[in-house]
């Protein structure tokens, strides 16, 4: 198996799990080994009490990037710890994309840093995951 069949099926089985996401409105792009993009349009109700994007509803969306790129290797994987800096608001009717990228992977300790952009390119935030490799699999090879 390629490691982009791999991380394809393993995002499939994640994906069929993953109500939280699903429940947020999240779609998932594409993903690849160490890599993973998630978008979500910003409706009414993601929006807080001064009508921008709520900052729980933006680091929603970056962690779940970040759980499919530090998933993609078949390896089940958890957040260890994470940090997030807000750089801009996102309105209502934007579409927000959560692009996560794997900057190190030694044993069973990653990190990732995921950016997510509006529509037009605008960074809306930064976040840096660490993650940790647990017992088991997404799916049986």
């Amino acid at each position: 198996m390629t490691p982009a069949d791999r991380a394809a099926k393993s995002a499939a089985a994640m994906w069929a799990s993953d109500r939280a996401s699903q429940w947020v409105g999240m779609t998932l792009g594409d993903v690849g080994e160490g890599t993973a993009k998630m978008e979500l349009v910003v409706e009414a109700h993601h929006c807080n009490g001064h009508g921008i994007c709520h900052g729980g509803v933006i680091f929603s969306l970056a962690d779940s990037a970040f759980a499919f790129a530090c998933n993609s290797r078949n390896q089940a994987t958890v957040a260890q710890h994470n940090m997030i800096s807000f750089v801009a608001p996102a309105h209502e009717g934007d579409r927000l994309i959560a692009a996560a990228c794997e900057v190190s992977l030694t044993g069973r300790s990653g990190i990732y840093d995921v950016r997510v952009n509006n529509q037009d390119g605008k960074t809306v935030a930064q976040m840096r995951g660490m993650s940790r490799a647990i017992k088991g699999e997404l799916f049986t090879e």
